[in-house]
């Protein structure tokens, strides 16, 4: 990309987006373009299409998403999958339309299928079923990427994608339902400390592995992937390295400084029992990750800690 270029953030405002935005600007870029959500619907086709004829933007990044956890992914089947693919349908379509030179979309490592070989390589997708409890949010990201792929080959775009692995940092979704695991963690756990609460009960048995990415990690791959990847076939972003939720919640409550037990109630769903990204081929390309777990960890309950609202949306 070149240091002058019009580039468009969707998402700006979000844990991803707000993050490639820090990213974009510590590597000297300055012709920088966002819009709200009050600004821009993105789920609504006309604006979106006005936008990018007024604009017109020649790179996108586009990290804008409805997102969440087990519990509001099964609440809420038909807004994710719709919300999400309207969006993105919307979103890559008027880039293609007026002139857009690279685009970068953004997705998820729950792409892959429920019982994948691991670690997971890009090219298992779509080779069996999918996690039930967020197929509906899979489904509409497998659709993007598609897209995406389907617009190279029929128009010779360059429109690449990156999937990441569980992401946490500045800038997260703190809500006490429908928040992911780790900021869920954080949460609770600070709440706990400060009520002098004996206990915090989690879900599942904690015995599903996870791997976690801190997302100003996974800017910088955004960046570099821009200068330095085309092609058909989606990049793993992640760490290659993975720990159980077991693990991670003693881990989160040694950082944010609770004491007391930690319970698991087992009637509650642990969800896909292991989730682990092959990242050789952003290796090869000659990116890697810089922030450990526990700094990131400490890093995000820091930016918990500034930033209270976070904890109410």
């Amino acid at each position: 990309m070149e240091k002058n270029a019009k580039i468009y953030v969707a998402g700006h405002q979000g844990m991803v987006g707000s993050a490639i935005v820090r990213a974009l600007v510590q590597k000297g870029y300055e012709n920088i373009i966002t819009r709200t959500h009050r600004e821009l619907d993105l789920c609504r086709q006309e604006p979106v299409e006005r936008f990018f004829a007024q604009e017109r933007p020649e790179y996108v990044f586009l990290a804008a998403a409805k997102v969440g956890g087990i519990v509001a992914n099964q609440d809420a089947l038909a807004d994710f999958m719709y919300d999400n693919m309207i969006l993105e349908m919307n979103v890559i379509h008027s880039a293609w339309k007026n002139g857009c030179k690279k685009l970068e979309f953004l997705g998820s490592s729950c792409i892959y299928p429920r019982l994948a070989p691991q670690p997971m390589k890009e090219s298992c997708l779509l080779t069996s079923e999918l996690e039930k409890t967020n197929e509906a949010y899979a489904l509409a990201k497998i659709s993007g990427l598609k897209y995406c792929e389907f617009l190279n080959r029929q128009y010779g775009t360059d429109y690449i994608s990156v999937m990441p692995t569980n992401l946490y940092g500045p800038n997260d979704n703190y809500h006490p339902t429908h928040s992911h695991v780790l900021p869920a963690l954080i949460r609770r756990f600070h709440e706990a400390k400060v009520a002098g609460a004996p206990s915090v009960t989690c879900w599942g048995d904690g015995s599903p592995l996870r791997e976690f990415l801190y997302v100003d990690d996974l800017a910088d791959l955004c960046v570099f992937l821009m200068d330095h990847y085309s092609g058909n076939e989606t990049v793993n972003a992640g760490t290659g390295k993975e720990i159980s939720i077991k693990e991670l919640t003693s881990l989160v409550a040694e950082v944010v400084g609770f004491t007391g037990d930690i319970l698991w109630d087992t009637s509650r769903p642990n969800g896909t029992p292991r989730k682990l990204l092959d990242i050789s081929k952003s290796k090869a390309l000659g990116w890697t990750y810089k922030t450990g777990l526990k700094e990131g960890i400490r890093l995000a309950y820091k930016d918990f800690l500034e930033n209270p609202m976070r904890a109410e949306r």
